[in-house]
């Protein structure tokens, strides 16, 4: 026994060369449990747009609620702090443009009375990934052998920046006089999301990585939406990515 243990622990030394260059071509493990991994995803930030500027929006211009949901892209660096538990600090950049007009009026001319709506999200936050299933293990000190596929939850808080703008053609209802305007608020509000998603393994390196997350934010408004309440910017957003662990 003692023989075949001083066998296989010699073959294995002079394995690692050879293994190491063959680490990232998918040759069935790594050398040691990976201490974290870097996410590059993109997906779809669907925004819930439920408070009150939402709501005079959509009531008085040709915009929908989906009109304020966008593609989103993002980073995450995990950072792996015990076993199957890591912290994840996440940054992600959604946003877009909508050209609208007012539904039930036209301008002197029988024209539409016409404005460009943006909507920006930018979030910074981090989290707690704990892996319901093992993303992998160790065979002896040298190897790990990663799973053929992960599910993980988590959860985690921190600030969203973000920007809407409304410029153009616009209504006063006292009056009726159209006039030309731009309103603009930006600013940051601290934010908490739950998310889930799975870890799909394509070499012991790499993995594909799916993820649904729900944010809840809200943000007050600049004095150009002076009467508004706070505006919402939480909403449910679904991602694919490719991840690198190292």
């Amino acid at each position: 026994m003692r023989t075949f243990s001083t066998t296989a622990a010699l073959c294995l030394a002079l394995a690692l060369p050879a293994a190491a260059l063959a680490q990232d071509a998918g040759k069935g493990f790594l050398f040691g449990a990976p201490s974290g991994g870097l996410t590059f995803r993109g997906g779809w930030a669907g925004a819930s747009a439920k408070s009150d500027l939402f709501d005079f929006t959509t009531q008085n211009l040709t915009l929908s609620r989906g009109d304020f949901s966008s593609l989103e892209g993002g980073i995450d660096f995990a950072y792996t702090v015990h076993h199957n538990t890591q912290l994840v600090l996440s940054w992600g950049l959604s946003g877009v443009d909508k050209q609208s007009e007012f539904r039930n009026f036209i301008d002197n001319n029988n024209a539409p009375i016409q404005q460009m709506t943006q909507f920006r999200r930018m979030p910074m936050t981090l989290s707690v990934k704990q892996y319901l299933t093992s993303p992998g293990q160790s065979i002896g000190r040298f190897a790990w052998i990663p799973s053929r596929a992960a599910v993980y939850v988590g959860a985690g808080g921190g600030i969203e920046w973000y920007r809407f703008r409304q410029g153009g053609d616009f209504i006063d209802f006292s009056t009726s006089n159209v006039f030309p305007d731009t309103f603009t608020s930006d600013g940051e509000s601290g934010m908490a999301l739950g998310f889930a998603g799975f870890d799909y393994n394509i070499t012991p390196r790499w993995a594909v990585t799916t993820e649904g997350r729900y944010s809840w934010s809200k943000a007050s408004l600049s004095n150009d939406f002076a009467g508004f309440q706070k505006l919402d910017l939480s909403g449910i957003s679904t991602s694919i990515g490719l991840t690198v662990r190292f």
